[in-house]
C-alpha cells in the first residue's frame, strides 16, 4: 500500500498480491487511552517483551491513523479492552484478549464455541405479532443441543479441546432481524425499531440463561471453571438482568416484556442456587451463509441491504424480487391491497421506493436499507448501524458481527 498499489481489501491490488488473509487485525484500546483521545492528551507505547516505553504520541494522532488504516482496508477493528472485562463471565480465570476472525467469539484464549441461529421471522404468527413461547421453546431446544455438542465435537488443539470442555462456552444467536423490524412497520434506524430489537435479544439470551442453569441443576452441574467464576459470573447476570429493567416499556409489546423481566428475574434467583453449565451463552454471528439456507431476507443482526433482489438464474439471466416484507410492512402501515400493490410495482419498475404512489413521507424511514439505491437518496445512517448495536449488546454474552458502512 505505501508502494502506491491499491489497499481496498475487496480486489485490491495489494490484498490480491498477498494470499491467505485469513484473519482480521485489532487492537485493544483501554478506557485510559479513550480518555486521552477525547482530551487530545499524551500517549505512551511500550515494548511487549520488556515493558519499557518506546514513544509518546498524542492519543488522538494514534485513533486517527487507525481510522484512515480501517478506512483504506479495513484493519484495523478496536476491541474497547476495559468495557469487555466488565462483562468477563470468568474474569478470575483469565482476560479476555481476543476475538474470532468474525469478532462475534469473544472469551478466553484458546476456547472455541458452537454457533447456532435461529431464523426470527419464523416465529411471526398470522396476525403479525411475534410468538414469545414458540421463540423461548426454539431457544431451549436449540440451546440444549449446542451443550450436548460440547462432549462430541472435535477441537483443533489439545489445549481448545480442554478449555471448551471445562467452560462450555455457546453462542446461540439469531439471523433476518431486519426482515422483523420491517414486516411490523419499524424503522431499522428507529427508538422502536431498536427497543424491539432488544426486546427480542433480551428474551433469547434470558431464556438461554435459565436454561443453562436448569441444566447445571439437572444434568450434572455447573461448568467446572465455575466456582472460582461464580461472583464475576452472576455480576455479569446481574448486568444483564439491570439493562432489561432499562428498556422502553412502551415501545416492547407487554407479552414480551413481561417475560422478559420475569426471565431474568429466574436467571438471577436460580443460577444463585444452581450456578450455570456454560460460561457463554450467546453471540450475534453474520450468518452469511445459514441466512440464506433458512431462506432469510436479512443476515445477522443487519438491516436489509436493499428493496430489490437479485438472483441469478440456472442457465443464465437474473430474477427481480422486491422483497417479500414490503408488502407485510405496508399492511401494518394500514395500506390496502391495491395501494400496496401499486407501490411494489413503483419499486419494482423505479428501484426504489422514493415517490411511490400513496406512500407517506412519514413512512419512508421504514424502508431505508444498508445501501442507497441508484435511483434513490435515502440509507440508513451509519450512526444508525452503531445505535442498533448499542440496543442489543447488553444482551449478548460475546460480541456482534455488524458491518457499519462509512464515508
Amino acid at each position: 500500500i505505501d508502494a502506491g498499489y491499491d489497499g481496498n481489501f475487496n480486489g485490491g491490488e495489494a490484498y490480491a498480491s498477498v494470499f491467505f488473509q485469513n484473519s482480521n487485525n485489532s487492537v485493544r484500546v483501554t478506557d485510559d487511552f479513550m480518555a486521552a483521545v477525547e482530551t487530545d492528551g499524551d500517549w505512551t507505547t511500550h515494548a511487549i517483551t520488556t515493558g519499557e516505553p518506546v514513544e509518546t504520541v498524542k492519543a488522538r494522532h494514534l485513533m486517527n491513523k487507525m481510522a484512515q488504516a480501517a478506512w483504506v482496508c479495513g484493519d484495523p477493528g478496536i476491541q474497547y479492552h476495559d468495557n469487555i472485562n466488565r462483562w468477563n463471565p470468568v474474569a478470575a480465570t483469565h482476560t479476555i484478549n481476543a476475538s474470532n476472525p468474525c469478532s462475534e467469539y469473544m472469551h478466553i484464549d484458546d476456547s472455541a464455541c458452537n454457533l447456532a441461529s435461529l431464523n426470527l421471522m419464523t416465529f411471526v404468527k398470522d396476525d403479525g405479532e411475534f410468538d414469545v413461547e414458540a421463540y423461548k421453546h426454539a431457544v431451549r431446544i436449540v440451546f440444549t443441543a449446542q451443550e450436548i455438542l460440547v462432549d462430541n465435537a472435535s477441537y483443533p488443539t489439545e489445549k481448545i479441546g480442554e478449555n471448551s470442555r471445562n467452560y462450555r462456552p455457546i453462542g446461540i444467536g439469531y439471523a433476518n432481524l431486519g426482515a422483523l423490524l420491517m414486516n411490523r412497520g419499524l424503522a431499522y434506524d428507529s427508538d422502536d425499531g431498536r427497543a424491539y430489537a432488544a426486546g427480542v435479544t433480551a428474551l433469547m439470551q434470558s431464556e438461554a440463561a435459565l436454561q443453562s442453569a436448569r441444566i447445571a441443576r439437572d444434568q450434572g452441574g455447573p461448568f467446572a471453571g465455575y466456582k472460582p467464576n461464580s461472583e464475576p459470573y452472576l455480576k455479569v447476570m446481574r448486568q444483564h438482568r439491570d439493562a432489561a429493567y432499562r428498556m422502553d416499556r412502551n415501545a416492547v409489546p407487554t407479552e414480551m416484556l413481561d417475560s422478559v423481566l420475569t426471565g431474568w428475574d429466574e436467571v438471577v434467583a436460580l443460577g444463585e442456587k444452581t450456578g450455570f453449565r456454560n460460561s457463554q451463552l450467546s453471540v450475534l454471528a453474520p450468518t452469511g451463509t445459514i441466512a440464506f439456507m433458512m431462506d432469510c431476507d436479512t443476515t445477522g443482526v443487519e438491516p436489509d441491504i436493499a428493496l430489490i433482489k437479485y438472483k441469478r438464474l440456472v442457465g443464465g439471466g437474473y430474477l427481480k424480487i422486491v422483497n417479500q416484507g414490503v408488502t407485510a410492512a405496508l399492511k401494518k402501515l394500514g395500506y390496502d391491497a391495491k395501494q400496496a400493490e401499486e407501490i411494489v410495482a413503483w419499486i419494482d419498475e423505479h428501484e426504489t421506493i422514493e415517490g411511490a404512489p400513496h406512500l407517506s413521507d412519514a413512512h419512508l424511514d421504514v424502508f431505508d436499507c444498508a445501501f442507497k439505491p441508484a435511483n434513490g437518496t435515502r440509507s440508513i445512517h451509519y450512526n444508525g448501524h452503531l445505535a442498533m448495536m448499542a440496543a442489543v449488546q447488553p444482551f449478548i454474552s460475546g460480541a456482534i458481527s455488524k458491518t457499519v458502512n462509512m464515508p
